[in-house]
C-alpha cells in the first residue's frame, strides 16, 4: 500500500498536524500547531483525531509517520505522511517551538 506523501512546505495552513514522536522528541522542537500522539498511543487514541478532515502526519524522518498514516488510512482515515518529517520541516523557513526553554530543534 502506497502512502500520500506531501513536503512540509504544502501542508495547508489550516491543515491537522499530527506528530507522532516520542516525548523527548516533542519537547525539544515541534511545529507550533501540531498535535502531539506518540505512535505507541495512537491506536488507544485515535478517536482525539477529526474525522473527515486530511490529518498530516510527521516524525523526526519520516518513517513513522508513514507507518501511522499507512494504518489511519487503512481504518477508514485520510492521512497524508509528511516526507523528511522534522529533519525537513527544520530546514526550510518554517516555525518551530520547544517546550524547554532552550531553542527548538529535532531531536
Amino acid at each position: 500500500m502506497t502512502v500520500p506523501e506531501i513536503e512540509p512546505r504544502d501542508i495547508p495552513a489550516d491543515g491537522y498536524l499530527l506528530d507522532v514522536r516520542e516525548q523527548d522528541e516533542w519537547l525539544a522542537g515541534h511545529a507550533p500547531k501540531a498535535v502531539h500522539i506518540p505512535l505507541g498511543q495512537l491506536q488507544a487514541r485515535v478517536e482525539e483525531l477529526p474525522a473527515g478532515q486530511t490529518v498530516y502526519v510527521i516524525c523526526r524522518s519520516g518513517g513513522r509517520s508513514a507507518q501511522a498514516a499507512a494504518w489511519l488510512n487503512h481504518i477508514g482515515r485520510d492521512a497524508v505522511n509528511v516526507g523528511g518529517g522534522m529533519q525537513s520541516w527544520s530546514l526550510g523557513p518554517i516555525a518551530m517551538i520547544s517546550e524547554t526553554g532552550r531553542p527548538p530543534f529535532v531531536a
